[in-house]
């Protein structure tokens, strides 16, 4: 069989999704946060794992792609008012700490995973709503296709936002070259805009570029020394933020699509509404090639 789903008692139960005709490998840990932990095609690790916080179930993790949910970034002291009421999220939110359930396997055409996350008592506490979400990971060939549903069970409309926050192993940052659809960031840290000319000063201690507007639903990133390239795109109806983010001596860079910038649970700006007993489809894609 060219694909294969296979599951592993690790740490945590891992499912291991092959295509051998691609030589092509990704690894998903469903009860850390729906996370997949690892993709590599012809022996190349595509993604960065910090291996001893993800062995820590008391810290988030960071690498692979965690799933941000039901904000991207953070609140103003990480609080938000709903009908009057203040509630309290944490960065991201809550959707990348929970444990999601594996629903369906398919290795017919590709390997495919579904996983489902359920609104519950702890999550009402700091999101007052009933949802559904099911992400399933596609793995064919080079690619990766990550489809989300999004299901409203309250009786009101459920303000969100959804993104993905992917982690990529870099041994040499000054060898990366973008093609970002924008213009112009934000500089997450400082709130201050900048024009984008296609590179960024990784003399910097942290790199935080909220950009926006997107004149295209897709990017690319170049790792010349690595010798391949990442093409990202995505479903340009929802998906309206891309951030990137890295940190000064660290073997990651992160390239982020996002439906909403940061704090939009407050401002409303690109905020999702669905209505109740609504559900929304969407997308995001990526895809090595190699140089």
């Amino acid at each position: 069989m060219v694909f294969a789903i296979a599951s592993s008692q690790q740490q945590y139960k891992t499912y291991t999704l092959t295509d051998k005709a691609a030589d092509s490998l990704l690894e998903v840990v469903p009860e850390r946060g729906g996370i997949v932990t690892r993709w590599s095609i012809q022996g190349q690790e595509i993604f960065y794992l910090d291996a001893e916080r993800f062995a820590n179930p008391h810290l988030s993790v960071r690498g692979g792609i965690p799933i941000l949910f039901p904000i991207c970034g953070n609140l103003p002291d990480n609080t938000y008012t709903h009908n009057g009421q203040h509630y309290t999220l944490k960065q991201h939110g809550f959707a990348r700490d929970l444990p999601w359930e594996v629903t369906e396997q398919v290795t017919q055409d590709q390997a495919s995973l579904m996983l489902v996350l359920e609104s519950n008592d702890t999550t009402r506490t700091v999101y007052p709503f009933d949802f559904h979400l099911a992400f399933t990971y596609q793995l064919q060939g080079n690619q990766l296709a990550i489809l989300q549903r999004i299901t409203n069970h309250s009786a009101i409309a459920m303000p969100f936002s959804v993104g993905l926050h992917p982690y990529f192993l870099v041994r040499d940052k000054t060898q990366l070259q973008f093609t970002i659809p924008a213009t112009e960031y934000q500089d997450q840290r400082t709130k201050t805009h900048h024009a984008f000319t296609g590179n960024f000063d990784f003399g910097q201690d942290e790199i935080d570029a909220a950009f926006r507007p997107l004149s295209a639903a897709n990017a690319s990133v170049c790792d010349r020394d690595r010798g391949l390239q990442l093409h990202l795109s995505w479903d340009d109806t929802y998906y309206k933020t891309f951030v990137f983010w890295t940190q000064k001596g660290k073997d990651f860079y992160c390239v982020e699509p996002w439906t909403a910038p940061r704090n939009a649970l407050n401002t409303g700006t690109d905020l999702i509404s669905l209505e109740p007993g609504a559900s929304l489809n969407t997308w995001v894609n990526m895809e090595i090639t190699f140089l």
